[in-house]
């Protein structure tokens, strides 16, 4: 998958999509189709489907036995980052970024992309794939999915400079107001590993987001990987007594602090920034 590889990153986003939407159905331990099956449903080369299924078991969602076939992996542990009661700001990250296209395509949202954006599988989403850049070091790997009927005149330009969300708000009336956002840590097949420049299996973060505009229309859905090596997430806590007529936190999981650190009437306020530290 390279910028010089036309449709490469789209072929395997498009098995990937199709496994995980099969998922959707199945439980841990239960098997998917045969790599015979799915190529031929997909019309597909085994390479590809090789491939997006490699990042699926690096990822932790299939499992492959030898012999056996592929099988959907265990379930995750989740915690919640914030709880619905306490918030959660998310500054800039350090550096200047920029963006590389990678694809930049009209689709059929499909099946699992349609139900993240309430739309219908057949619905057209503008499909984009870019490179991220701080200072001119690849840093992540981007795959956005917004609906084609938002924005008719996206140009390739706002994509590759300036602030997204403020291309879509002054050029195209679109008004983010919230997002949903979750991380995990995963590790870059080949082809991720040569487009930002690490080792094979090097560590990464992957974030899945689905962002909604003030009327509650969910009008991006992304997911991304990001450098291990390079990039990490930097929390801070600020501890408090709520004032009289705030009512005190309700007891949750903060992560990483064990329970019973902090006094159970104490008010914790979580905030997050993306740290781009200096390579050694």
């Amino acid at each position: 998958m390279n910028a010089g590889d036309p449709g490469a990153v789209l072929k395997r986003e498009r098995v990937r999509d199709h496994i995980l939407g099969l998922m959707e159905s199945l439980r841990p331990g239960d098997a998917i189709p045969s790599e015979r099956t799915l190529c031929a449903a997909l019309h597909v080369s085994r390479p590809t489907l090789r491939a997006a299924v490699d990042e699926l078991v690096a990822a932790g969602l299939l499992v492959r036995e030898h012999g056996r076939g592929m099988f959907v992996a265990p379930e995750k542990i989740t915690q919640e980052l914030v709880p619905d009661h306490r918030t959660m700001a998310v500054p800039p990250a350090s550096g200047v970024w920029t963006s590389r296209l990678l694809e930049f395509t009209t689709l059929a949202a499909g099946a699992r992309v349609g139900r993240k954006l309430r739309l219908s599988p057949a619905a057209e989403v503008v499909y984009v794939a870019r490179l991220r850049l701080v200072d001119g070091a690849p840093m992540a790997i981007e795959h956005l999915h917004i609906p084609a009927h938002l924005v008719p005149a996206l140009t390739e330009r706002e994509l590759e400079a300036g602030d997204l969300y403020e291309h879509l708000h002054d050029r195209h009336g679109v008004r983010v107001s919230e997002a949903t956002q979750t991380m995990e840590p995963t590790v870059v097949s080949q082809a991720e590993a040569k487009i930002l420049g690490v080792p094979h299996l090097s560590p990464a973060l992957l974030f899945e987001r689905l962002t909604y505009d003030t009327d509650g229309r969910a009008v991006e859905y992304v997911h991304s990987l990001y450098r291990g090596d390079r990039y990490r997430i930097v929390t801070r806590l600020t501890l408090g007594v709520p004032a009289r007529d705030e009512p005190a936190a309700p007891a949750g999981p903060i992560p990483g602090i064990p329970p019973g650190v902090f006094p159970p009437r104490e008010a914790v306020v979580v905030t997050a920034r993306g740290d781009v530290h200096d390579e050694r």
